[in-house]
């Protein structure tokens, strides 16, 4: 074993704790160590930890989550009536910028109104400034997608 490579080992190293001011000795390679806490001032060993942790009862955190779930199932009731929906805003269907902006300029504010307009004929809905065939065929794929029944172009 090779000499002089160990550190030094104090038998009576002083421990103290900065928040309480305990203090005691111990055996280390360090003549004096400061502590932020020790087991005296520590909320686990003190019982503070339980008293923090049911500061908020189950039976309240109970409640709270139950009031969560009942605002989500609120909110997805509220989504499946507007599913079908003719009033449901044509912004809501994710069209592109342009598109959505080409048919409110033509009045069309509303799903009902653009399923009207789509009665017409495909023709009536492109002669909207701005408003495509890619559009269209967007707009028609997402209406489906959402339970729309597209309505059969007037020969």
């Amino acid at each position: 074993m090779k000499k002089d490579i160990h550190p030094t080992y104090y038998t009576d190293a002083k421990v103290v704790c900065s928040s309480c001011g305990a203090t005691w000795t111990t055996g280390s390679t360090k003549k004096e160590i400061r502590l932020d806490l020790c087991s005296n001032c520590h909320p686990f060993f003190t019982g503070e930890a339980q008293r923090l942790l049911d500061t908020e009862g189950q039976v309240d955190r109970f409640y709270k989550k139950l009031s969560a779930r009942q605002a989500y199932v609120e909110q997805q009731k509220v989504k499946e009536e507007l599913k079908g929906s003719p009033e449901r805003p044509i912004a809501e269907l994710g069209l592109a910028t342009r598109a959505t902006e080409a048919l409110k300029n033509a009045g069309v504010e509303n799903v009902g109104q653009f399923l009207e307009k789509l009665g017409q004929g495909n023709e009536a809905v492109l002669a909207i400034p701005g408003f495509g065939q890619a559009s269209l065929t967007t707009a028609k794929k997402k209406l489906r997608a959402l339970g729309y029944e597209l309505p059969e172009a007037e020969a």
